[in-house]
């Protein structure tokens, strides 16, 4: 996966490698589909949601330009497989999930990273109790860049969140800065919609 799905396009941070290598893919997949867990895909996960192809993780995480003693909040905890990828890559990370079920697995999951906070709520609004953030990972697609997600960055901090619509959307990156925010775009990519105050209307 590391060399021919993320080196061979272009992922060269290799501290972003070396965590995709370390972290078990298949602990964060159904147990009927732990078998394709290293696919070239994203993978059901039960009720609508999927976890992200190996190839956007890495580019999330490669844009956060993590060096190790960051706090990281992660929006749409899904299985806890991006949490896990930055678990390995910064000092603490909060992630939540808005569906119960999804968030207790998750926990579940992500029991042998210590530096892992689970919540359960609207992530379109993060988590403002434990910011600011020094970096933001949003695993689900926004309408809009969401304006409390910003506010929880340190001044400098970077953000990378899917907009578009629901049918697809582009990676962006948002630097904090004292003039405001700074984006620029990165990948076609196509999430789940990220529900909330801040999002989409839930169905």
């Amino acid at each position: 996966m590391v060399e021919k799905q993320l080196r061979r396009r272009g992922i060269s941070d290799e501290r972003v490698l070396a965590a995709m290598a370390r972290v078990p893919r298949e602990r964060f997949v159904p147990e009927t589909l732990r078998d394709y867990a290293y696919e070239d895909g994203a993978l059901p996960i039960g009720y609508r949601q999927t976890i992200s192809q190996p190839f956007v993780v890495a580019t999330i995480c490669e844009l956060l330009g993590l060096t190790g003693d960051e706090r990281v909040l992660d929006v749409g905890t899904g299985s806890g497989y991006q949490a896990a990828v930055l678990a390995e890559l910064a000092a603490h990370v909060v992630t939540i999930e808005r569906i119960p079920e999804l968030a207790e697995a998750a926990r579940a999951a992500l029991e042998p990273y210590e530096n892992v906070d689970v919540r359960l709520g609207d992530g379109s609004l993060g988590v403002p109790d434990r910011a600011p953030f020094d970096a933001i990972a949003v695993a689900a697609a926004a309408p809009d860049i969401p304006p409390a997600l910003v506010a929880q960055l340190i001044h400098g901090g970077r953000l990378v969140v899917p907009r578009g619509t629901r049918s697809g959307q582009e990676l962006v990156l948002v630097v904090r800065t004292p003039g405001g925010a700074r984006t620029e775009r990165s990948i076609p990519v196509r999430f789940v919609p990220l529900v909330g105050d801040e999002g989409f209307a839930d169905d």
